[in-house]
């Protein structure tokens, strides 16, 4: 398996597929997070603004590879357990991105609620912050296996259920992330600082029950 993740992530530096979404990610953070804002308020967009990030780069990782060489390494390993290290680099990059984030922005914000008299330690914001994230990063993986092949294969259908379930991910109520970032802005306006444990494990076995079915598919369908 660590071969495999070397392998997919050594695909995914060199395609430079990576770049748009980062951009992308770069260019909302820009606009969204500024120097001296609360900071929970700045952790809570930068974690949801990470999430539709972490769906794309799932679909750039399980398209990577040529056909020919995803059907050498399918034989060589398994279907299974190739897409599952696609998987594994995609949301290993998105929770590295995610990571560096929110250290940069919980360095640039004021560490003081949405009043902006109500002091917030920056230490435990940058804790709830980076938890956060990593639910929105977790919740963004199983958005992206569950609107890649093998489950959708025509990219008119998979780019729009994607963005779609991206969005509905961050918005509806119920969702992980939906918990974790709506958390962070309530604590801003309380002038506490909560910790998204449940939401993280929510995100966290959703992932997981999402790449179990992108995995087994995997195995019984070609590309």
């Amino acid at each position: 398996m660590t071969a495999l993740l070397r392998y997919q992530a050594a695909l995914l530096a060199r395609s430079q597929r990576w770049l748009p979404p980062v951009i992308l990610y770069a260019a909302f953070l820009g606009v969204g997070v500024q120097s001296g804002q609360p900071v929970l308020d700045s952790l809570g967009y930068a974690a949801a603004a990470l999430l539709p990030v972490g769906a794309w780069l799932v679909r750039i990782c399980v398209s990577n590879e040529p056909p020919a060489a995803r059907a050498c390494v399918a034989a060589a390993v398994g279907p299974a357990r190739a897409h599952l290290a696609a998987l594994l680099v995609a949301l290993g990059a998105t929770a590295v991105l995610g990571t560096v984030t929110t250290v940069l922005v919980a360095l640039i914000s004021d560490p003081v609620g949405a009043d902006h008299q109500t002091r917030v330690p920056r230490l435990s914001a940058g804790t709830a912050g980076l938890l956060a994230t990593l639910a929105c990063a977790l919740l963004g993986t199983a958005v992206g296996a569950l609107t890649a092949w093998p489950l959708l294969r025509s990219p008119g259908r998979a780019v729009p259920a994607m963005l779609l379930a991206a969005l509905l991910a961050v918005v509806t109520t119920g969702s992980p992330a939906q918990a974790a970032v709506s958390g962070l802005v309530t604590g801003s306006r309380d002038g506490t600082v909560p910790l998204p444990l449940l939401p993280l494990a929510a995100a966290a076995l959703l992932t997981a029950g999402a790449m179990a079915v992108a995995c087994v598919l995997t195995s019984r369908r070609s590309p």
